[in-house]
């Protein structure tokens, strides 16, 4: 059967699940776009920024464990991706990115809106394809969608000449994949897990460090069990929040730059760490050479590039982390660790990191707290960068499974709004709040113009403290006060959100909270808060730049020297 080219490319999209697809429209896409309303199966959601198609399709595939898809056009079109590519690159996300490119005949000539995409992308996708005819567009595609979830899932990009969506083909679907140089190791290797075990069984002040990875395994039954079996506390890496229930007596909370000076010091001292499914990123393990000083670590991960590239292991293992914790979980023995366990729940007594001091002014970890509260720890909650996403992270707590998405490895500025109407979209019953700052809201606000035409009931917390304020906050502690960009105006919001069609309100007071985000939640659409709160309020506890974890500012009171010190520092003399 002949096809044209863009029929064969909905006509794999269809055969590989796809229902929903972000983007937008342009000249040289054009052809693939008039061949989707044969394709009814195939949703379109007409974003506003290429960016945000980007950022939903990987809000998407985070939420539904489905591989997002975006189409861009050619020139800006393609490169307004990058950023939404490169963010789902560093966390793991599956992707597939479909743009259009000039004519065959065209290429290399700087023709109008020619850009080499695939080459820009190189770096930041998991493979890329410029598809050079319609005969292997098929093929081309099955491929796409296969890199883009097995293995270590990522975005994969397939760029396609105008001309090659309108040339015509016959359309053979491929049954099976032939890529003899790409083979995802899934079974651990049976004498490192050995090794493993007996580490764990033999520990006496063990941690295991939960990252994402057990999240895109849906190994949350198996950490579980590893955790009770073997008694051992689980602390989690920002993206790895929600694989393992914060309720459980075992669990600890998020280690790192801004994580819980308990979880901080249980990694200092503990013997043994169990890292599983997380890569060692700076802002986990601040200083590398005070990370976990007197333990022996055990690495498990499917990626045999991340183990050892930025932590010394003792134990590696690469396999899938499901596969890997079935297999260890039936060679771990019912153990006690009492003292270990006494240890910790005596330091988060001493050191409560999640406690909220009382303030006459509206504090952001308040709002998070009653967001928390009101929903009942039902929601999803999508984040944009900053000091919201920490506040986000500490201050509401997640049991279910998957309940927080943010941009973790790339620090997205704008990911929030796009990413969370993503989630809504894909997963249509969950209550889905986005929980943003004034300064990433404002990079993608357009996409409230999306939320109303898609009537995505997504519910906004703008945390508004009139700065860039994750920034302003390095420059208060280390940088002498020299608010040098940070101070950040902005327009009324809840005007904004009402010309977009969307209810908003504007609360400034602590007893306005808990009205307005049950207000929100009766709404049956989208909903729009602005919480003014404290301008210059910080995120705590927090590790020092080039300092080791258990060396924490914890909370305001621990401030005063540290303002001394960055006082008499020249402004060159600290870096992230």
């Amino acid at each position: 059967m002949k096809m044209t080219g863009a029929q064969i490319i909905c006509e794999c999209l269809v055969r590989e699940g796809v229902d929903v697809i972000f983007g937008i429209l342009g000249g040289a896409i054009l052809p693939l776009y008039d061949t989707l309303p044969q394709y009814p199966q195939l949703r379109h959601i007409l974003v506003r920024h290429e960016q945000c198609a980007a950022h939903a399709a990987d809000g998407y595939a985070r939420a539904t464990e489905k591989v997002g898809v975006c189409f861009a056009t050619s020139g800006p079109g393609a490169t307004n991706l990058v950023t939404g590519i490169a963010n789902a690159y560093l966390d793991s996300s599956p992707m597939v990115a479909i743009t259009g490119q000039v004519a065959r005949p065209f290429i290399g000539k700087d023709a109008f809106q020619e850009v080499d995409i695939t080459g820009i992308t190189l770096p930041i996708t998991k493979h890329n394809y410029l598809a050079l005819d319609a005969a292997s567009l098929a093929r081309t595609v099955k491929e796409a969608f296969y890199l883009a979830r097995s293995g270590r899932p990522g975005p994969v990009l397939i760029d396609v000449p105008r001309d090659v969506f309108i040339e015509e083909a016959e359309f053979h679907y491929p049954d099976k994949i032939n890529l003899p140089g790409y083979k995802p190791t899934l079974q651990g290797h049976p004498t490192q897990i050995k090794k493993a075990a007996k580490l764990i069984n033999e520990a006496r002040q063990p941690a295991i460090i939960a990252g994402r990875g057990v999240i895109l395994s849906r190994a949350y039954t198996e950490l579980k069990q590893l955790a009770e079996t073997a008694q051992i506390p689980v602390i989690t890496t920002l993206l790895g929040i929600g694989c393992f229930p914060e309720s459980h007596i075992l669990s600890f909370g998020m280690l790192g730059m801004h994580g819980m000076a308990y979880a901080n010091m249980a990694v200092s001292a503990a013997d043994v760490i169990v890292a599983i499914g997380m890569r060692f990123d700076d802002r986990a393990t601040a200083s590398v050479s005070g990370f976990a000083p007197h333990a022996r670590i055990i690495h498990i991960d499917i990626d045999p590039a991340e183990i050892g590239k930025n932590v010394p292991v003792d134990v590696p293992i690469v396999g899938d982390i499901k596969v890997v914790l079935n297999e260890l979980n039936k060679q771990i023995t019912l153990t006690k660790h009492i003292d270990w366990l006494g240890q910790l729940n005596d330091w988060q007594k001493k050191h409560p990191s999640t406690a909220i001091r009382d303030s006459q002014g509206l504090l952001p970890q308040f709002v998070v707290r009653k967001i928390y509260e009101v929903t009942k720890g039902e929601a999803t909650i999508v984040t944009g960068v900053g000091q919201n996403q920490m506040w986000a992270a500490q201050h509401y707590c997640y049991d279910k499974p998957n309940s927080l998405i943010s941009s973790g490895g790339l620090g997205t500025m704008g990911f929030g709004l796009p990413a969370a109407i993503g989630v809504k979209i894909g997963c249509p019953d969950n209550i889905v709040w986005c929980i943003d700052g004034d300064g990433s809201f404002q990079m993608t606000l357009q996409e409230l113009a999306t939320i109303t035409q898609e009537k995505a009931a997504v519910k906004i917390a703008i945390i508004d403290n009139g700065y860039l304020g994750m920034v302003r906050q390095w420059q208060e502690l280390f940088y002498g006060k020299r608010y040098v960009a940070t101070p950040l105006s902005g327009p009324d919001y809840v005007k904004v959100a009402e010309a977009y069609g969307i209810p908003g309100l504007r609360v400034k007071h602590k007893e306005e909270v808990v009205p307005a985000i049950e207000q929100a939640m009766a709404e049956p659409g989208p909903f729009l808060i602005d919480f003014v709160v404290e301008p210059e309020e910080n995120v705590y506890p927090m590790v020092r730049p080039g300092a080791a974890l258990s060396e924490l500012i914890e909370d305001p009171a621990a401030r005063a020297q540290v303002l001394s010190d960055s006082a008499k520092l020249p402004a060159s003399n600290i870096s992230a």
